[in-house]
């Protein structure tokens, strides 16, 4: 199998945990991963034995995006896959010429935000897939739209790596986290610091711990010290898993109030961190869009509320802060929801369907 993604660890993100995972938990299966370089490759991809070859993403992403269509042709010349699995719509040059002229199939998935930000290269890249794995409801909608055969797609959400209820103490201050790069204002961070002063109004001493960073940290500062809750606001930076374990561990509510960008072409494909943080044992807050909708079952693992309202997002934080044992209880049902993501099964069906769509071949 021949995976063609410009994300790939030790790049954070979702996608790129995405594929880590599935190559990681493939069963009996031989891959060839070619992705972007960056910083620490080299140390991670000896650590983790993947066969990884790692093309130059320079400052030009157009040009690091043109140079890995190309890396994966010539892969694809060597390695000869039985399937491609193009993880990203950019991918879809090199996946469309693979499939052409060496008769291999092509599984694609789609994400959301990129359908949104490249229509022409997504309807391109869906036409010329035999398979399209669509994140959630949410995304197979974004694929249908672009003029997908809703025969090919799949709908199959990301996995977790799951584990029994943590048993360890939660922090004596009411404490809510958000686990979220620092780059998508959609994520909601300037809902939540308009949020803080109600939370606050109700539990003076709550905090607001933000695992993350990225250029849209000023802004959150500054708008922290302009709402006076700079001092409840914890901005921890970029930090290891562990350490974001040890949050997510600690923490009495997960908040991310993530809602659909002004052109409603974007915003959460499905939320992953929302079944990461359910295997924590917490229960989320979360907004009624996207694929936030697949990711929490509302009033049972959290509390689906408008993404654009502070006020309902103050008052769904404070209820669980206050009513803990509502709380404990929606964090085990998230533990137990977060179950069927593990990452064995959500490969496991991956893999089902790229064999289908060799076979079909």
């Amino acid at each position: 199998m021949l995976v063609i993604t410009p994300d790939f660890p030790p790049r954070p993100g979702g996608i790129q945990q995405v594929a880590h995972k599935l190559v990681s938990h493939l069963v009996n299966a031989t891959t060839q991963v070619v992705t972007l370089d960056a910083a620490g490759s080299r140390t991670w991809d000896a650590a983790h034995g993947h066969r990884v070859q790692r093309v130059s993403a320079g400052r030009d992403h157009r040009r690091a995006v043109l140079r890995l269509n190309a890396a994966a042709l010539s892969s694809a010349r060597r390695f000869r896959p039985d399937v491609v699995l193009a993880m990203h719509i950019v991918a879809g040059p090199a996946a469309a010429a693979i499939r052409r002229t060496r008769r291999i199939p092509v599984v694609t998935y789609v994400h959301a935000k990129e359908v949104a930000a490249r229509p022409r290269l997504a309807r391109f890249t869906l036409l010329n897939s035999d398979r399209i794995v669509a994140v959630s409801r949410y995304t197979c909608a974004l694929a249908e739209q672009t003029g997908a055969d809703m025969g090919r797609v799949t709908v199959i959400p990301p996995g977790v790596d799951w584990r029994e209820l943590p048993q360890t103490e939660r922090l004596t201050t009411p404490s809510v986290v958000t686990v979220a790069r620092l780059e998508n204002e959609y994520k909601g961070h300037d809902v939540m610091v308009r949020a803080l002063p109600l939370v606050r109004a109700r539990l003076p001493r709550a905090q607001w711990v933000v695992v993350g960073d990225g250029s849209l940290r000023r802004q959150i500062e500054q708008m922290a010290a302009a709402y006076a809750v700079a001092d409840a606001v914890h901005l921890t930076g970029r930090v290891s898993d562990e350490t974001r374990d040890h949050w997510l561990d600690r923490a009495h509510v997960f908040a991310m109030p993530s809602r659909l960008p002004a052109n409603r072409g974007g915003g959460e494909g499905f939320g992953i961190v929302y079944l990461e943080a359910g295997v924590h044992g917490l229960p989320v807050v979360a907004g009624r869009a996207g694929g936030a909708l697949d990711a929490v079952v509302d009033g049972a693992t959290g509390l689906l509320v408008d993404p654009t309202d502070h006020v309902q997002v103050a008052d769904a934080i404070s209820d669980l802060l206050i009513d803990r044992a509502r709380a404990i209880r929606m964090g085990a049902a998230g533990n137990e929801h977060a179950r069927a993501f593990a990452w064995p099964a959500i490969a496991g069906r991956v893999q089902s369907l790229m064999a289908e769509a060799v076979s079909s071949r």
